[in-house]
């Protein structure tokens, strides 16, 4: 038979075990959220033209010609001060196919252009979609927190799931 501990023994057995549950609980903690700021800032670089399109040049491209990372076209306009243009480019995904038009947000002082609608929405926040993915694991494994975990993941699933089906 082990003998027991003296009460004196044990306060700081347990103290020290407290001290490193919160200290995995903090950086566990810090890689989560660091994920989930670099989601939404990797997702915010493209969703604040299609989301925030006052005062922004709106209209449509028509795709004539891809190469490897950028697709070119036409823009023709839809809002109130728009200029058509003759050249646009709009960045190439397994969404842009030469031959069909678009509508898009044209970035401000530039000549490029992002897709918008429900599909662009969608798109642009491709990223943050990973992220909750991402961060569900390090919340299930790390915090020990598998309802919030759960609810991360199947939320990144379905914002994947949705852009998948309507881009």
């Amino acid at each position: 038979m082990i003998p027991a501990m003296p009460a004196s023994a044990a306060a700081p057995h347990q103290s020290a075990h407290a001290v490193l549950r919160f200290g995995r609980f903090v950086a566990m903690g810090t890689v989560a959220v660091l994920i989930l700021i670099a989601g939404v800032w990797a997702s915010w670089g493209t969703a604040q033209h299609v989301m925030l399109t006052k005062g922004r040049e709106r209209g449509t491209v028509d795709v004539t010609r891809c190469g490897p990372e950028t697709c070119t076209g036409r823009f023709s306009p839809l809002s109130e001060g728009s200029q058509p243009r003759s050249r646009v480019v709009l960045e190439k995904s397994v969404a842009v196919q030469k031959g069909r038009t678009y509508t898009v947000v044209m970035k401000p002082g530039s000549d490029d252009a992002v897709r918008s609608g429900p599909a662009g929405v969608l798109y642009a926040w491709i990223p943050l979609g990973g992220a909750l993915l991402l961060a569900s694991v390090v919340v299930a494994g790390g915090l020990l927190r598998t309802r919030a975990a759960w609810v991360m993941a199947l939320s990144g699933v379905a914002l994947l799931t949705a852009a998948f089906v309507t881009v």
